[in-house]
């Protein structure tokens, strides 16, 4: 595992955090600032240590900056003011105070980004534990500073000659505000994804009616988009998700009279499987282990086993494994066999040709990055209505009536159309080419990944963690250092994995600074882990 050196931000949580702690708080507080005498150990242990929380700044595995924050009463402010209740208690829910205290950055890290990442850490706390305000005594060096965060002074200043602080206040909705002005958050989330202001823009203009000819002119625009894109010859636009799509897909494959085959390694080939046993479908289901491919020889032999139709997930988005549908198209040859694909995590972020299959679903809030609430199911055949169906998934209600058969959505739809504007043939380069290094860059620091890169391209790779590090905590951590991944899922945290997915146009260099974090903090977990054995061991 490398070892790489991004400033890395936390809730210190370890005797040798504390220990450093207090190294730095006697530097800045007896060194620097002669709040407190000086003594030869070099260790200054704050008289309120037992309440507070401290967020620190790491390079190297080094305490390099701090902050704490406490919401216990007396504040070391009452102490200082009396009971702060009297000067505030008309403007702010004391009971829901927190004070924010002993903030310090070594010398040579003070104009750098740690003041941002400690603050950025201090908004996550304060919006977890729910605050409505928060205190500090502000040095009066820094009170332009504190005042440009949104601190407003309050009460008399306090301190002794050297060490002068002006008592100042910070309301929940000045903290709220600080989103604004932190570093933009960048999502590898496999959905939904991050969308472009333009179309943010279109999905907050003022919505019409579905029944409007507007509406049906611009749902012409949309089919004729997507088709072009897909080469499929017809598609309907849904109100719904994923699970709308699949469920009409099933449901048309219930009129079918042969047995099918289901494709299952993963998460989402396995819901495929659910779904057929809810629709009752006639099938046999050919499953493998998560993340592993299927055999050529094993494909054969299920197709030729006198099958009907086939079904199967084209990217499984629980591992990244890719069944490419060309694959599956040669191995059918001239055999009567009709493919149903999943194609939702690879519509809009792959090359993806649906000449050859029967049926096919996408959504608007992964590939192709629109507002998430569009399902979206392509045919290469005329669909009837068919009452046998619930009316909601009759797939030939919709190829009938346009895909209006019922309420539908301009705002979303026209997100839809403005996502469908950008150039797909460059995403599809940028994907590769994200593909090829963010899979070297992690398997050359030792990670184990899924899928196999000698394997096919895929918008999303899955890092199996070793069992020591918890994908829990990596994600965690790194959600408040500003990168949003995947772990969150219980098929993940069941296996401890993370992933890592490019869905949304996300740059190499945005990826190259979270793989910077990410490999910082799997060192520092696994350094952490080191020494506990050591300490244990002796």
């Amino acid at each position: 595992m490398v070892k790489k050196t991004s400033y890395l931000f936390k809730i210190a949580s370890h005797p040798q955090e504390f220990e450093q702690i207090f190294r730095l708080n006697h530097e800045t507080f007896a060194e620097e600032i002669p709040q407190h005498d000086r003594n030869e150990q070099g260790v200054l242990i704050d008289s309120f240590h037992d309440q507070n929380t401290y967020i620190i700044a790491l390079k190297d595995h080094q305490v390099i900056g701090m902050i704490s924050l406490a919401d216990k009463r007396p504040f070391s402010l009452d102490k200082k003011l009396g009971d702060i209740g009297v000067y505030l208690s008309d403007i702010v829910n004391v009971n829901k105070l927190c004070e924010i205290r002993l903030l310090s950055i070594r010398k040579e890290y003070r104009k750098t980004k740690v003041f941002v990442g400690l603050l950025r850490m201090l908004h996550h706390v304060f919006i977890e534990k729910g605050y409505d305000g928060a205190v500090i005594s502000g040095i009066l060096r820094e009170e332009k500073l504190y005042k440009h965060i949104g601190f407003i002074p309050f009460a008399h200043q306090v301190g002794s000659h050297g060490a002068i602080y002006q008592p100042m206040y910070l309301l929940k909705e000045r903290i709220l505000l600080s989103e604004k002005v932190l570093p933009a958050t960048v999502s590898f989330l496999p959905g939904p994804v991050l969308v472009t202001d333009n179309v943010l823009d279109a999905f907050c203009r003022q919505g019409f009616s579905h029944r409007d000819n507007l509406f049906m002119e611009m749902m012409e625009r949309v089919q004729t988009r997507l088709t072009d894109l897909t080469k499929a010859k017809y598609v309907q636009v849904m109100l719904g998700t994923g699970t709308l799509a699949n469920d009409a897909v099933a449901a048309q494959l219930s009129l079918l009279n042969g047995k099918g085959l289901i494709l299952s390694n993963g998460e989402f080939g396995e819901r495929l499987a659910q779904r057929a046993a809810r629709f009752q479908l006639h099938c046999q289901v050919l499953k493998k282990e998560w993340g592993e491919p299927f055999s050529e020889e094993e494909l054969r032999t299920a197709l030729n086993g006198g099958v009907e139709w086939i079904w199967y997930v084209h990217c499984e988005t629980s591992t990244g494994t890719v069944i490419p549908i060309e694959h599956i198209t040669k191995l059918i040859g001239n055999k009567p066999i009709k493919q149903a694909v999943d194609c939702i995590s690879t519509i809009g972020a792959l090359p993806v040709s649906l000449k050859n299959v029967y049926l096919a679903t996408a959504v608007s809030g992964k590939g192709i990055e629109s507002v998430s609430g569009l399902a979206l199911v392509f045919h290469n055949h005329a669909v009837k209505p068919n009452e046998q169906l619930p009316p909601y998934l009759d797939l030939g209600l919709y190829h009938s009536h346009n895909s209006v058969p019922y309420t539908h959505s301009s705002p979303l739809l026209a997100a839809l159309e403005q996502a469908l504007t950008k150039d797909f043939t460059k995403k599809f380069s940028d994907v590769a080419d994200w593909f090829a290094y963010t899979y070297k860059r992690l398997t050359d620091a030792k990670f184990y990944v899924l899928p196999a890169a000698n394997l096919h391209c895929s918008p999303i790779l899955t890092v199996c963690l070793d069992p020591a590090l918890s994908s829990v905590m990596i994600g965690d951590w790194m959600k408040k250092q500003g990168f949003h991944l995947h772990y969150q899922s219980s098929y993940l945290q069941e296996r401890n994995w993370i992933q890592i997915s490019m869905l949304a146009n996300v740059s190499i260099e945005n990826t190259e600074a979270m793989l910077q974090i990410f490999f910082s903090i799997c060192s520092y977990l696994q350094q952490l882990l080191d020494d506990n054995r050591e300490a244990l061991a002796n």
